[in-house]
């Protein structure tokens, strides 16, 4: 006799993001040139730059605003 099969919660389809094509909205962070994670707040993408800057201080990090298209260097140490 088969076993019934236990059908999970359907996932939904994940947003997927091109590290090679920049984003339309919201904050991305760029690392060494490459397009890497996506936020919808310039803080909280503020945030995981600067955890990531903290852990590897030779990266390049910057802060991309799709909305104007411009780009601001996260400097460490944080400016106080």
């Amino acid at each position: 006799m088969k076993k019934p099969k236990i059908e999970a919660e359907e996932q939904q389809p994940r947003k997927i993001i091109r590290a090679d094509k920049a984003p339309t909205d919201g904050y991305s962070l760029v690392v060494d040139g490459h397009f890497k994670s996506h936020h919808d707040t310039v803080e909280a993408a503020e945030e995981a730059g600067m955890a990531l800057k903290n852990q590897y201080q030779m990266l390049q990090v910057q802060v991309y605003d799709a909305a104007t298209k411009t780009r601001s260097m996260i400097e460490w140490p944080a400016p106080a």
